[in-house]
């Protein structure tokens, strides 16, 4: 039994390694860490810094997964390093969620909500997060230009349109085929390389067959 057991209060709970490491490990120096933006979740319990000025890329995301789990036509994702961002108030009272495997355990990859009103906080990937610029106080118009979605990925699953003229991914952006309203340059370039692509794979398997026979 420690002290506060002793005193009929509460035990502190042991550092779990995870607590330890970004992104939920606290920035020791605000020297080390220049906090840019300003988040939290619905009930303002979870509190968080982002240090980088403009997300690595933002997304509208129509998938399946997306709609069910934010209740939603589709998800509004900005990706960044998990060394971007600070936790300043209950990081370590998170809860986690694995929609493959539908389990509530700490693995990567998985979904992160405040423990207290559900909030979705942000997506923890291997190397990146991937967080809800809404939780962000974007306080001017550039703020909220750095954060401007760039693209929609997934929108074959969509269930609603959004004729925005941003380039519309059928899957996985810059993996899958360019649909719906994207801007013709974009859906001729990409078919470009694609052309290329396919005629590189065309060669290589000549040149293989080539080598066979000799």
């Amino acid at each position: 039994m420690d002290a506060k057991e002793a005193r009929g209060e509460a035990p502190e709970k042991p550092v779990e390694d995870w607590q330890k490491r970004a992104p939920y490990k606290i920035h020791e120096s605000n020297e080390n860490f220049k906090a840019r933006y300003e988040a939290s979740c619905h009930c303002g319990r979870v509190k968080y810094q982002l240090s980088r000025e403009e997300p690595l890329d933002s997304k509208l995301c129509h998938c399946t997964t997306c709609q069910t789990q934010h209740a939603a036509p589709f998800q509004w994702a900005a990706i960044f390093h998990k060394d971007d961002i600070n936790f300043s108030n209950g990081h370590h009272d998170l809860e986690w969620y694995d929609p493959s495997s539908k389990s509530i355990e700490h693995k990567l990859p998985c979904k992160v909500r405040c423990s207290f009103c559900h909030s979705p906080i942000m997506d923890e990937g291997r190397n990146m997060i991937l967080l809800f610029p809404s939780l962000v106080h974007l306080k001017n118009d550039e703020d909220k230009a750095n954060f401007k979605p760039r693209c929609h990925m997934f929108y074959s699953q969509r269930v609603m349109d959004i004729p925005d003229g941003l380039p519309k991914w059928s899957g996985l952006n810059d993996s899958s085929e360019l649909i719906e309203d994207s801007p013709p340059e974009l859906v001729r370039e990409h078919e470009r390389k694609r052309e290329q692509e396919r005629k590189e794979k065309h060669e290589k398997e000549e040149k293989g067959e080539k080598d066979e026979k000799k």
